[in-house]
């Protein structure tokens, strides 16, 4: 409870709804941060506004500033030239997100229980790592005994969002298999964001 009291008040200060965070309701009252009221908002400064694009990847990925970094450097290596297309491009294959993204869970934590907990299968093997990047061709499944999982059921039945061009979803053998057919970009970050300014924050930092 203290979680998602968390992720609620979170929400509610950057006055947006992160989709990895699950559907929360936090705007649909009080469409301001904590602490201020409807006719009087705080004013950001450049710096503000540059760490609120930081914190929205962070927080929707939820993902630790260490690990953040660490997605950073690998795609400043993999990509220099367009690093942040590079980083949105990992951090949406992380599998505990496409398992979110495939309607398997209907958020982020969640379904990073279902990968912690083995009911996630990679190319038909147990991977229980969320952070493992899937590659594109790749294939996620989800085990025999996950599919009467209440968590499951209720993704498939009312996913968060729409299935993302970059996925697929096949009948196989009965069973619903995702397909990352081609490699996501800046473009499929499920928010409003701002990669100037993410860019910028880290401009003078090496991360």
């Amino acid at each position: 409870m203290a979680v998602k009291r968390h992720y609620f008040k979170t929400q509610r200060r950057l006055g947006l709804e992160l989709p990895g965070l699950g559907k929360s309701g936090a705007l649909s009252r009080r469409p301001y941060p904590p602490g201020e009221s409807g006719n009087k908002r705080k004013k950001y400064s450049d710096y503000a506004l540059r760490l609120e694009e930081k914190q929205k990847l962070r927080l929707n990925y939820i993902l630790t500033e260490r690990q953040l970094r660490r997605f950073i450097r690998d795609s400043k290596t993999g990509q220099p030239a367009n690093w942040v297309n590079s980083l949105a491009s990992r951090l949406e294959r992380r599998l505990d997100n496409v398992v979110f993204r495939l309607g398997f869970a209907p958020s982020i934590p969640a379904a990073r229980q279902l990968v912690s907990h083995g009911h996630i299968l990679v190319d038909g093997k147990k991977v229980d790592i969320s952070s493992f990047v899937v590659k594109k061709d790749q294939e996620i499944s989800l085990k025999d005994k996950a599919l009467k999982n209440q968590t499951v059921l209720q993704g498939l039945q009312k996913p968060r969002l729409d299935l993302p061009d970059y996925l697929r979803k096949e009948d196989k053998d009965g069973k619903v298999v995702g397909i990352v057919q081609a490699l996501p970009g800046l473009e499929h970050i499920p928010f409003p964001f701002d990669a100037g300014l993410f860019t910028e924050y880290y401009a003078a930092r090496k991360a």
